[in-house]
């Protein structure tokens, strides 16, 4: 989640040595900073039902990393704090600063960020030639959204939201919709 931008041009290196000194997270679109703020208890909640349940189905095959790890979208930026990333290739498990080549994303949605993450952010991602999919988890709703890059390279929408489980091709794996929300309170809806 974006919060309040940081006036300063910076080189990417400069950037990485500048929030290494910080307490917050910044992500970095162009020379320039913007601070990251903190999600609900849900949105935490589901980030790390869905981050343990990947590594656990993964067993090692695949690296995932959750919001603490950037993604690059390319070696000079933009760089971004994704709620989970998920790479199987070798050059990101060794990878000090960013990840780079990420076949899964996934965001948790947030009131305050929804628009960014399905429109700016989803825009940056398609950047990426390893991502094969793009997954939206509501917070506020029980609600997983998975956009697939098919063949042609076109991206198609998935929607689980009556469904039990749902299937992440990109890593032949099939999860439970109820251990994403499993232990989760909702905010009550008015």
């Amino acid at each position: 989640m974006i919060a309040n931008l940081q006036q300063s041009d910076m080189t990417p290196p400069e950037y990485f040595q500048w929030e290494a000194q910080q307490l917050d997270r910044y992500e970095y679109f162009d020379g320039r900073v913007f601070a990251m703020t903190g999600g609900s208890l849900a949105h935490a909640d589901i980030a790390l039902n869905l981050a343990t349940a990947l590594r656990e189905r993964l067993d090692g095959r695949c690296k995932v990393r959750n919001s603490d790890a950037k993604v690059g979208i390319s070696e000079s930026g933009p760089f971004t704090y994704p709620d989970i990333s998920v790479s199987c290739d070798d050059r990101d498990r060794t990878a000090q600063q960013f990840v780079q080549f990420p076949c899964l994303i996934i965001e948790v949605l947030s009131p305050s960020t929804e628009a960014y993450d399905r429109g700016g952010k989803f825009a940056l991602y398609r950047q990426l030639d390893s991502l094969r999919e793009y997954v939206l988890v509501g917070s506020e709703t029980r609600l997983i959204e998975i956009f697939r890059r098919n063949l042609p390279g076109n991206w198609e929408l998935i929607t689980c939201e009556d469904s039990s489980e749902f299937t992440l091709m990109s890593l032949a794996l099939t999860m439970p919709i109820e251990q994403v929300y499993a232990d989760v309170i909702m905010p009550e809806t008015t």
